[in-house]
């Protein structure tokens, strides 16, 4: 039996009691945790990794549930984020840097910062002399860090798929200087697609599997200073991506203006409402531009689907996402491939439906307003 099988059920009881301490708010317990977890012989990889990083994902799954408020969701956050602060500074964890130098960013756009930040404590902790940059970064900023710090290899994180292109940009510009780059997060797909099809030089699934990529080293890119993101992406040459992301503000009014004789539940909205519902269809719109963006349909039918999924949670009638799409349809009737995209959401919502998926729900409730992070 491994160590680490070994230390297997403490390690799951510490996941227990950081949940409690974070669920109460009570920084000061969960802090207590990470301590005595590192009192008991677990080494702090582990603590960072097996357990805060675990008690986070299941905050983020209690959330989509509705189980935990917005609120409460945003609380474990910061208390997560200062207790990995306080085990960097720990005087025992304290590491000489001794290999390469590593820079490790989120792209630009991207304020889900957590997984950088294990990855790039998980380096300092092997011995890698580590720039983090933190939250969105501008890919301008992140070339100028490079100019003046040099780096061995650029390690990307993104968790939102909607912010591919811009993961693209900063990839290509990264190996423009001469600069790998290794990306990682929920954005590039379980299996690592997009990382494959936007040119990353690797992608790993967690801070474990990049540190041991990094360690084995990467080729210098090739320095192909012409290369334009329409060389990876060919399809790009239709132009529906870039008609459809210049066009967000127009086909959000056109939703709007069409939704109360397709959805008379929104006739009632409050003002706030109206202003949250704007947002939300702001959103259908930016995953159907970056699904046209890597040209996947999966990627905006799986995001419908665990939209409505959340819908579900909150006891929302998923039906008021059907008027979105139908408009959206209309107003994009010359674009092939936004309507194929469209149709195959629109079947997603029917086989739910036809399932019998959100059997509480009634037509007279808010709809998409509930998905504002605000409600």
């Amino acid at each position: 039996m491994t160590t680490h099988a070994l230390a297997a059920p403490r390690i799951r009881g510490y996941q227990d009691l950081l949940w409690t301490a974070v669920t109460e708010r009570d920084e000061h317990a969960a802090a207590e945790v990470a301590f005595s977890a590192l009192d008991d012989g677990i080494d702090a990889e582990s603590v960072l990794l097996d357990v805060i990083a675990p008690v986070q994902a299941r905050v983020g799954t209690e959330w989509a549930a509705n189980r935990l408020s917005v609120a409460q969701e945003h609380a474990a956050s910061a208390i997560a984020e200062r207790i990995i602060a306080a085990l960097a500074h720990h005087p025992s964890l304290r590491t000489t840097p001794q290999l390469g130098r590593v820079t490790v960013a989120c792209v630009d756009q991207e304020w889900h910062v957590l997984p950088a930040r294990l990855l790039a404590e998980v380096l300092t902790l092997r011995g890698w002399q580590v720039d983090f940059l933190g939250a969105q970064v501008p890919t301008p900023h992140l070339i100028g860090h490079l100019h003046s710090h040099g780096a061995d290899v650029v390690a990307l994180s993104s968790s939102i798929p909607t912010r591919l292109p811009s993961a693209h940009a900063a990839i290509t510009a990264c190996q423009a200087v001469g600069v790998p780059v290794l990306v990682g997060g929920a954005a590039f797909g379980p299996d690592g697609r997009y990382a494959r099809l936007l040119g990353a030089d690797a992608w790993e699934p967690d801070a474990r599997g990049a540190a041991r990529r990094i360690a084995d080293g990467f080729p210098v890119p090739y320095l192909a200073g012409a290369r334009q993101q329409i060389d990876d992406l060919p399809h790009l040459g239709d132009q529906e991506y870039t008609l459809v992301a210049r066009s967000r503000p127009q086909l959000v009014r056109a939703v709007l203006a069409q939704l109360e004789s397709r959805f008379p539940a929104a006739a009632h909205y409050t003002d706030q409402q109206r202003e949250h519902t704007a947002q939300d269809i702001a959103h259908i719109v930016d995953y159907l531009g970056v699904a046209l963006y890597v040209d996947d349909d999966d990627l905006f039918t799986g995001f419908l689907a665990w939209t409505a999924g959340i819908l579900d949670a909150r006891g929302v009638p998923a039906g008021s996402l059907r008027p979105v799409l139908d408009v959206l349809g209309a107003e994009l009737k010359d674009f092939p491939r936004s309507i194929r995209l469209l149709d195959q959401a629109r079947t997603v919502l029917d086989v739910r439906t036809a399932a019998g998926h959100n059997p509480g729900a009634s037509d007279d409730r808010p709809a998409l307003s509930a998905l504002h992070p605000d409600h």
